[in-house]
């Protein structure tokens, strides 16, 4: 046998052994340059939010993938809303048949994360589980399996064991963590989750966070950046993603800095 590794690489081949970040679910990632533009709920800065016209429209503002919110109702139809409750409704008492007629501020339905991930086609879905009820998590995976874009799809959220959960159920399920406070360990966050990517707020990310988690084989998506010089410092120091409500914006941003 050879010399034992240093121990900082003992560290992180746990880290990965944990969160399932082995090369072989890393090679099967879709290639991308970074960092990835993704639009917050959709092109919610020029369509409603969580709608389908929002998701049709990010494509063509120059967004890579899409982030969007998700419930289980009552009888387990997942569908994307960002809050808890329809009309003082709330979505996990519901069913699928309640929702149907509750039309959105621009006429629309409210979207199933079928019809979501129909209408996106294949860009990279990001997918916000807000309230998911276990006797549900096979249905949410299987939604994700019968879109048009399975290796493009991922989970975040702020609920640990929602996400370790899904893991523990398909390991090879691309899975983040949310977080808006500073953490003083990026590592005990990823680890309790068994999360490969860290979401933290925009306003609690410095160089030091990045380094850290990258060092441990993860990859880190900044929330929610509009404001364009934001998004420079970010792609300066190789953030993984931008999630933004102005996804144009971090396109000509991106872009710059590629052709630089």
């Amino acid at each position: 046998m050879g010399a034992a590794a240093p121990r900082g690489h003992r560290h992180r081949a746990r880290h990965r052994e944990r969160a399932g970040l082995d090369r072989a679910q890393e090679s099967r990632q879709p290639a991308a340059v970074k960092p990835l533009v993704i639009a917050h709920r959709g092109a919610s800065s020029v369509e409603l939010e969580n709608s389908l016209a929002a998701f049709r429209a990010a494509a063509g503002l120059g967004a890579d993938g899409v982030e969007l919110d998700v419930h289980s109702t009552l009888d387990g139809e997942i569908v994307v809303h960002h809050d808890p409750s329809v009309l003082g409704l709330p979505i996990a008492q519901a069913r699928a048949r309640d929702l149907a007629g509750v039309p959105l501020a621009n006429g629309e339905p409210i979207p199933t994360l079928a019809q979501a991930l129909d209408v996106l086609g294949t860009l990279r879905v990001f997918v916000e589980v807000k309230g998911l009820d276990s006797r549900w998590d096979d249905r949410l995976l299987a939604t994700l399996d019968r879109g048009p874009n399975p290796a493009g799809y991922a989970v975040h959220s702020f609920l640990q064991p929602v996400i370790r959960r899904l893991g523990q159920k398909r390991p090879t399920l691309q899975r983040g963590i949310l977080s808006e406070v500073r953490s003083p360990s990026a590592k005990q966050l990823l680890e309790d989750a068994g999360a490969q990517t860290l979401w933290p707020e925009q306003s609690t990310i410095d160089e030091r966070l990045l380094q850290a988690v990258h060092g441990l084989g993860a990859t880190l998506i900044a929330w929610t950046v509009d404001n364009p010089s934001d998004m420079e410092r970010f792609v300066r120091w190789g953030v993984d993603g931008i999630c933004t409500n102005h996804p144009e914006r971090a396109r000509r941003v991106v872009d710059a800095a590629r052709a630089a």
